[in-house]
């Protein structure tokens, strides 16, 4: 497929026409709704769509977004990011991760301020660059801090698998893949006092596709039989969000709760078996892990398998990894943002003290957090 195939592609799901007429038929399918329904988008990828095409101006007033936490860069807690720091600025270190993470301050500081400092930080497009990177530099530990959802785990997998088959022995792994079910469980029915979820009112869910095309949509179907929420996986463009949003309020009309699939092209039920495989093969739950602004979520990460310790760079660099928890910063209400039960334009000091220039918050740090989206569409959603 040519470029210009690729973008008459793209520009079907971003048409005005097509989003207008979703529009129509949601306002005409709403006038039927007994009540307003709250819709949460679990991941940062829907809320910058709904922000930059003003999806949010184009639904009646009863139907409601509201900002999940999925966004890995933002549900970093403060003490896994003073980790990486820590192993930055070991002598021996090359420290590689993907996307925002370099710009994340811990209580430290960040990625970048290490990298100032003189430690070796490298920002890598693919895990499987840092094979390299290990090649080109036999005297150096080469860390690869891990983060993401079930999306990017098969690739921390995978280039686990390249490190053992090739017998490279400068790699590790700190590994902070987390899973998107158990938070979506916790923003439901948890009693927590830090999570507060009793104040938050989530009617249904529009899944993450990029994650379900590796998990599978069968990830979501306790919440349509367990809990009564209806999910649909949706698409990341303006036409995909429409139609699912539009789905979800057939199915309270028609009065049912179900999971479907709206991005049909790329997600099915059961998902990418094989890389799931490769993913049971090196890692398994961790019992605890600390989300950003959520608390601690029983079930809701990965860690290496012990028979994998020898890579793991928790276990390898444990006397000088701290852990304490450690508190944000007492101005910045990422916390009640990533649970939904704000939106970023009530912090005190959004778009003022804390900004893309000089975040305070991860929400604000990372291209997918919803602070970040605010920031950038604020003329749209305003």
């Amino acid at each position: 497929m040519d470029k210009l195939e690729l973008k008459e592609l793209y520009d079907r799901f971003r048409d005005p026409a097509t989003i207008k007429a979703l529009a129509y038929e949601i306002d005409k399918e709403a006038q039927n709704l007994k009540e307003s329904i709250n819709i949460m988008e679990v991941c940062g990828g829907h809320t910058h769509t709904i922000m930059k095409y003003g999806l949010k101006q184009l639904l009646p007033k009863s139907i409601n977004f509201i900002h999940g936490p999925g966004c890995p860069v933002c549900i970093m807690p403060k003490e896994r990011i003073d980790h990486a720091y820590i192993l930055s600025m070991q002598d021996d270190v090359i420290l590689a991760t993907l996307g925002d993470m370099i710009k994340v301050p811990g209580s430290r500081g960040s990625l970048q301020d290490a990298r100032s400092l003189g430690a070796d930080v490298r920002f890598v497009y693919s895990p499987l660059d840092i094979i390299k990177i290990a090649k080109e530099n036999p005297d150096k530990k080469v860390i690869f801090f891990a983060i993401g959802f079930e999306t990017t785990t098969p690739m921390s997998a995978a280039l686990l698998q390249h490190t053992i088959d090739r017998g490279i022995k400068n790699i590790l792994f700190h590994i902070n893949h987390v899973t998107v079910p158990e938070v979506m469980k916790e923003l439901i029915d948890s009693r927590d006092i830090h999570i507060d979820s009793y104040n938050n009112k989530i009617d249904a869910f529009i899944g993450p596709s990029h994650v379900s095309v590796i998990a599978g949509a069968k990830i979501y179907q306790p919440f349509p039989t367990k809990y009564n929420r209806p999910v649909v996986v949706s698409g990341f463009e303006p036409v995909d969000v429409m139609e699912g949003v539009l789905m979800l309020i057939k199915q309270f009309n028609q009065n049912r709760c179900e999971l479907e699939i709206q991005y049909k092209r790329s997600v099915t039920i059961e998902g990418n078996t094989n890389a799931q495989k490769l993913i049971d093969k090196f890692f398994t739950k961790r019992e605890l892990f600390k989300w950003r602004g959520l608390g601690n979520i029983p079930y809701s990460a990965l860690r290496l398998k012990d028979e994998y310790k020898e890579y793991d760079a928790e276990e390898i660099y444990a006397d000088i990894l701290p852990i304490e928890e450690i508190e944000d910063h007492k101005l910045c209400i990422c916390g009640d943002i990533l649970r939904g039960i704000a939106t970023p334009n009530e912090c005190q000091v959004f778009g003022t003290a804390c900004k893309p220039s000089s975040p305070l918050g991860s929400c604000m740090v990372s291209s997918e957090g919803a602070c970040s989206a605010y920031y950038k569409y604020g003329s749209i959603i305003s």
